[in-house]
């Protein structure tokens, strides 16, 4: 996996090729991956292929200018305007060719470029049959039917890889979060309020706890998951226990001291916490964490989403917190953004959860490798080479 340079990750990570250094043209912070060089003499310019054409949905390019100087250099960049993005016209536009035979598509930044709402048949099935690459901003791609994009021959490219440390750091508050009631320090002290203020610094102690020596339950063990386990482990001694539908090299758990559980019944049963870090399934009717997971949970347990919010029943969470079964929780992120439970708000006033506006992955390094990734996948692909983060291989036909 490849992060902002500022962090180094070994070569062991799975889902993802250990990065090599790229010398000079790209963003300061952004994730150094490695791509095929441009021409460097008048023969091989003479000799060198047709530019391929890509499709930019969304704002343009702001950190990595070396890096888009080369990507312009070798395609060929089509930019719609935002009304062209608008579904309606946008069907319209790749109906009528507007863009031609264009060869990937490019979306930078996760704030725009999603304007035409869903990628599913309906708008994959009017795509030229030269698209071979989809590369995304984001880490979730529940919003794109990836196997059909697969079985119509088209990686598609997230760029969770990009922000893995984000969302690492945050989900570190959040559990801290609900050992130590935060939200009711934060409110207490902020209320202006000289008895809460009281109330809040004598009984906090009470419902507070040291990290040191607890389980953590990690559900998924992939990027995200292993950058959350080695702040766990080795930033606060907790220990480490995780399911994950794909099995794990044993240099990844060995190295974390990380036991797996056989079903996430075991695991959530297990643990002193548990986080949610697994992507979200394309499709997916049902939450992956519903009133029957949550009555395997310990009781007095606690619970961290920073994956997707369909993935939870949010009345079922606050059902478990109403009847402690849950401690307390820490949710990043909800079903129906931008609105939040009731209830749940109702709880957060208490301290028995903590609930943050989608922004675990939110930071200047994610976007700019977000930016930095996508171009390099799209290169990579139209080169000739593997994709750097591909999600849908298992399709492609």
């Amino acid at each position: 996996m490849a992060e902002p340079t500022n962090t180094p990750v070994p070569a062991s990570t799975p889902r993802s090729s250990s990065p090599v250094g790229l010398g000079g043209g790209h963003h300061p912070n952004a994730p150094i991956i490695p791509i095929t060089s441009l021409p460097t003499s008048p023969l091989a310019a003479a000799f060198a292929p047709p530019r391929r054409r890509v499709l930019h949905i969304g704002d343009p390019v702001r950190y990595n200018l070396g890096t888009y100087a080369q990507f312009s250099a070798q395609c060929e960049i089509i930019r719609p305007e935002a009304h062209e993005r608008e579904r309606t016209a946008f069907l319209q536009a790749l109906r009528e060719k507007r863009w031609g035979d264009f060869h990937a598509i490019f979306r930078p930044f996760w704030g725009t470029g999603g304007e035409m709402g869903r990628w599913d048949a309906e708008l994959i099935d009017v795509l030229p049959s030269t698209v071979k690459v989809f590369a995304s901003a984001g880490a979730g791609f529940d919003w794109a039917d990836t196997k059909l994009l697969g079985e119509r021959g088209i990686v598609y490219c997230n760029s969770g890889l990009a922000a893995a440390e984000a969302v690492a750091d945050f989900a570190i508050a959040m559990i801290i979060s609900t050992f130590r009631v935060l939200p009711w320090c934060i409110s207490a002290a902020s209320s202006g309020d000289t008895a809460e203020f009281q109330d809040c610094h004598e009984n906090a102690t009470t419902r507070s706890h040291n990290l040191r020596g607890h389980k953590v339950g990690l559900i998924g063990l992939g990027r995200i998951g292993q950058q959350i386990a080695k702040r766990c482990r080795f930033g606060f001694g907790m220990d480490i226990w995780y399911y994950d539908v794909a099995e794990m090299p044993k240099s990844v758990t060995e190295s974390l001291e990380a036991k797996t559980c056989a079903s996430l019944e075991e695991l959530v049963g297990s643990v002193d916490v548990v986080v949610l870090c697994a992507p979200a399934i394309p499709g997916a009717t049902s939450a992956l964490i519903a009133a029957r997971e949550l009555g395997c949970f310990r009781d007095g347990a606690r619970f961290v989403n920073v994956a997707r919010g369909s993935l939870v029943d949010e009345e079922a969470v606050a059902d478990a917190l109403d009847s402690g079964k849950l401690s307390s929780v820490a949710l990043d992120v909800h079903p129906r953004e931008p609105g939040i439970s009731e209830r749940l708000r109702e709880h957060a006033k208490t301290g028995r959860a903590m609930l943050t506006c989608h922004n675990a992955g939110g930071t200047v390094e994610t976007h700019i490798g977000f930016e930095e990734l996508s171009m390099r996948n799209v290169m990579a692909v139209l080169g000739g080479q593997m994709a750097i983060t591909p999600v849908n291989m298992q399709y492609l036909r």
